[in-house]
């Protein structure tokens, strides 16, 4: 019989009783993220094979003492057992910790700290656990003070700007008190610092105190990333990022065109428009700024690639993406973000995601969530359809240019299929062969009409 549910950031299994180091650091691991299950008896391919249920109240008895007297600050699990298809199982649960970070206490913070990280428990870095103390504290990341940065580090005309939009709330407080109303400024032993959110959403150089934070946009020949195309390092604060990461993606893909009665012409993106600015929001609000990584959007021939550093901001499973479920890690720059109108409803970025390319019956995307880190793949339709579809769909477009003109040059198929002259010069030969297209003239001057029937 198969357990139920998949092992995930807040469940693991084991087949076999472990050694107790292991189970105590599985527990940390549980207390210093969204808490947890631990199931001993049930193997990696989900099969219940049950423990000796004569040594069932004496592990209980062991564990509960070594998980009390191992960590730091104490940890009081709950351990009961199950019969299930005449075999017994153990269940060891834990929550969430309030005072985190959890660690052994033999080896130390420093060394002994263990967090989750998808199915495994891993020992955290020293950002984690710096992260881990503030949240101890009820500050989310970018609420963290950048105490080498002052007042003036912050652009007051951008603030200015974002604030001119709801001048009526504005006019409550003074400058510096926006400021502290939105966290852009903390103070801290009588002192007022930027915050990492301010920094990122309104400093004058956000990447002088924060210097992965950025965006590298590259459009690769191929599949496999070996030669770049186009490349770009997008810096500066975070909505100028987003504005310059989109625009350099869709200049790279690819759009086609319908015409739709009385002549007009509508074009259509290869992918959803939606899904991609949604994605590229999403990487940006969500992502863990003390890593030290950039966002890295990645274009080849059959995909699109975002890598967001920093793992889901709360305990989201892969089949849980697309039910609007959703756990804030930057409370600054969501807030600011939604205020400026980028964000209509948190929560909805993955259900527009699929929904989307659902729609428009492509292949779904794919996330993945890996050691540190999130990827979103997005496929592309171009290049699933084979070669042949492809030169079939142009010639298609070809002709429905006919419907806005009574001839055509190979510079209207250049510009409207967005492809090389000799790409374009390939498809009109191949419609005069088929006999559906006449050449008037030759070189550059040569015009094309449809033939008589």
């Amino acid at each position: 019989m198969l357990y139920p549910e998949k092992e995930s950031s807040i469940l693991e299994f084991k087949k076999e009783i472990p050694t107790k180091q292991q189970i105590v650091k599985t527990m940390i691991g549980f207390c210093n993220l969204y808490g947890g299950r631990l199931v001993l008896g049930v193997d990696d391919s989900r099969q219940i094979v049950g423990i000796p249920e004569d040594d069932i109240d004496q592990i209980t008895e062991s564990l509960h003492r070594s998980i009390y007297e191992s960590c730091t600050p104490l940890i009081i699990p709950s351990i009961h057992s199950q019969r299930i298809d005449e075999k017994v199982i153990l269940f060891i649960d834990v929550s969430s910790g309030m005072t985190k970070p959890y660690y052994l206490t033999s080896e130390g913070m420093n060394k002994g700290t263990y967090c989750r990280i998808g199915a495994q428990t891993i020992k955290a870095t020293p950002e984690m656990i710096q992260d881990l103390q503030w949240q101890t504290r009820g500050r989310a990341p970018d609420e963290m003070p950048v105490h080498h940065a002052h007042l003036d580090d912050l652009d007051k005309e951008s603030i200015n700007t974002f604030m001119s939009n709801r001048i009526q709330h504005a006019r409550e407080y003074s400058y510096e008190e926006l400021l502290y109303h939105y966290s852009l400024l903390i103070k801290e032993h009588n002192r007022s610092y930027p915050t990492i959110g301010g920094i990122l959403l309104f400093g004058k150089d956000p990447q002088k105190y924060l210097t992965e934070a950025f965006i590298i946009c590259t459009h690769f020949k191929g599949i496999s990333g070996r030669e770049a195309l186009a490349t770009r390092d997008i810096t500066g604060q975070l909505f100028g990022q987003y504005e310059k990461a989109l625009a350099f993606v869709l200049s790279q893909l690819n759009r086609s065109f319908v015409i739709k009665g009385a002549g007009q012409r509508s074009e259509e993106l290869e992918i959803p428009e939606e899904a991609l600015r949604e994605v590229i929001l999403n990487a940006i609000i969500h992502r863990n700024y003390q890593t030290s990584a950039p966002i890295k959007i990645s274009i080849f021939d059959d995909r699109i690639e975002i890598f967001s550093p920093g793992n889901f901001p709360g305990p989201i499973l892969q089949h849980q993406l697309e039910m609007g479920l959703t756990f804030v890690r930057n409370r600054i720059i969501a807030r600011v973000f939604r205020e400026a109108g980028y964000i209509e409803k948190l929560g909805s970025g993955f259900l527009t995601l699929f929904e989307t390319y659902r729609k428009r019956g492509l292949k779904s995307p794919v996330i993945i969530e890996g050691h540190g880190f999130v990827k979103c793949i997005l496929p592309r339709p171009s290049a699933n359809e084979p070669k042949q579809a492809q030169v079939i769909g142009r010639q298609e477009m070809v002709m429905q240019l006919f419907y806005l003109s009574d001839e055509i040059r190979i510079s209207d198929v250049m510009t409207h299929l967005k492809i090389s002259r000799s790409t374009a010069s390939r498809i009109l030969n191949e419609l005069v062969k088929k006999e559906k297209l006449q050449r008037v003239g030759e070189g550059a001057a040569a015009r094309y009409i449809t033939r008589a029937v």
